[in-house]
């Protein structure tokens, strides 16, 4: 089973952002959510992961399938990257961290405490997570931000692989991931009308 997203309305602080969406994923397919700033990228994220409740709309996958990863690495600081990721695996109660540790470079760092690694690295580490969860869908928010180069060439090698495998990946991101499989879904089309909810004033920072 995968991800199927049904007239789905959603908003932030209260303010009506989306109405309307629709799209879904099945295996091996990835889709990229794109609009500018302030349109709802996140909101709709967040809403799909089950961070934040719809307007209306219906949201259909199976249970524990969606591995979230957005701004925030939750890294515990004084752990090593090793200690870190075995402590999202068990959690989430899959086995073993090697390709995780593997897939993101991050074996030589396997020792080091995350409060020691640089941001590019706490983001690797960040998203090494979504390996060990051993969840289908990925639901991703910006997720190269602090990448360099070589980083973003890794990561886009992961979510192939991830593809590959029969999972699922819906991303906001501006940066290509050379990902032919991807399609894209501009958001703007689905913004809702903010003069009827009368707030002539909003902060789109983190919508």
């Amino acid at each position: 089973m995968g991800l199927n997203v049904a007239g789905l309305a959603c908003a932030r602080g209260g303010l009506p952002l989306l109405e309307g969406v629709g799209f879904s994923l099945s295996a091996g397919q990835a889709l990229v959510l794109r609009g500018p700033n302030g349109c709802g990228k996140t909101t709709l994220l967040r809403t799909v992961a089950g961070l934040q409740p719809q307007i209306a709309g219906t949201i259909t996958c199976a249970p524990d399938t969606i591995a979230y990863a957005a701004h925030a690495d939750g890294l515990k600081t004084t752990l090593s990257v090793a200690e870190n990721l075995s402590f999202w695996a068990a959690i989430y109660g899959t086995r073993g961290i090697d390709a995780a540790l593997d897939q993101m470079n991050l074996r030589p760092l396997a020792g080091r405490a995350a409060q020691n690694l640089s941001a590019g690295q706490k983001r690797r580490l960040g998203l090494a997570r979504l390996i060990v969860t051993g969840r289908p869908i990925w639901v991703l928010d910006e997720p190269t931000v602090s990448l360099d180069a070589a980083s973003v060439a890794l990561f886009a090698d992961v979510v192939r692989a991830h593809l590959g495998g029969g999972g699922m990946a819906l991303m906001a991101t501006h940066i290509d991931l050379g990902l032919p499989e991807a399609e894209i879904l501009d958001l703007t089309p689905f913004k809702a009308d903010l003069r009827q909810t009368g707030s002539g004033h909003f902060d789109e920072a983190f919508l």
